[in-house]
């Protein structure tokens, strides 16, 4: 050993294999740096208990939602995949309409409309997304780019259980979204109030579905501060959202 790295250091090279390099989990978070300045740098006074949802969130995800993902898509023919898919999107445009009318959006409400009518009628209540299909697009907007519209601040950082990522001014907009409308307009308009197994099974599929549209994979991004960029792709996406 010793007479190998004699040579490499009189020829200029060393004879020892490379490795690859692992990557090894930070052992400070951004926010620890006090005395430095890092763009990535997101309010965060509840880290401690954020991170330990977020490792609660992966394990989660690894032994509950990913396997419940491919049983749902092996027993479900594609097709029937994609007018799920479709139904719930088209029920959420509820949801679009309603945050597109209080920010005063005009062409927003209208598209949000136009695809709700034309896909619950031509479509076949939303099985097939014949709006998109007409150049007529989705504009997501939801009760916490509502807020936001009208200068609410992001308030700190939170993951939650199952959840995820948010911040104080977006899990207000998601609880008012979900009380409005999943307790309001879904169960009331399919009556699932009265018949608790089909209720179950609905909110169990559209989660399913949910999480079947998010390529997201916990500890797949390649960089020891993963939680640190989630935070800051999030925020970031969500000050996008709320400009548009």
């Amino acid at each position: 050993m010793m007479l190998s790295l004699g040579v490499g250091a009189i020829t200029g090279c060393s004879t020892a294999p490379k490795q690859q390099k692992e990557i090894i989990p930070a052992q400070r978070t951004l926010n620890e740096n006090d005395g430095e300045n890092y763009p990535m740098r997101i309010y965060d006074p509840l880290e401690r208990f954020n991170r330990g949802a977020y490792k609660f969130n992966a394990k989660f995800d690894q032994f509950v939602f990913l396997p419940a993902v491919q049983v749902y898509e092996f027993v479900t023919p594609e097709i029937a995949q994609t007018g799920i898919s479709n139904f719930f999107s088209n029920l959420n445009e509820l949801t679009n309409l309603t945050n597109s009318i209080l920010q005063l959006k005009p062409k927003s409400s209208m598209y949000a409309v136009s695809r709700f009518l034309i896909n619950s009628t031509v479509g076949i209540g939303g099985l097939w997304d014949h709006a998109s299909v007409w150049g007529i697009h989705k504009h997501p907007e939801d009760f916490g780019q509502t807020l936001g519209h009208y200068g609410v601040g992001n308030g700190p950082y939170l993951v939650l259980p199952i959840l995820g990522p948010m911040n104080a001014r977006d899990g207000t907009g998601r609880l008012v979204d979900s009380l409005a409308y999943s307790a309001v307009f879904y169960w009331q308009a399919f009556n699932l109030n009265a018949h608790r197994g089909a209720g179950s099974a609905f909110a169990a599929t559209r989660a399913v579905n949910t999480r079947k549209q998010i390529k997201f994979r916990y500890y797949k991004s390649g960089s020891p501060f993963e939680y640190d960029l989630i935070r800051y792709l999030y925020t970031q996406k969500r000050k996008l959202e709320i400009a548009k």
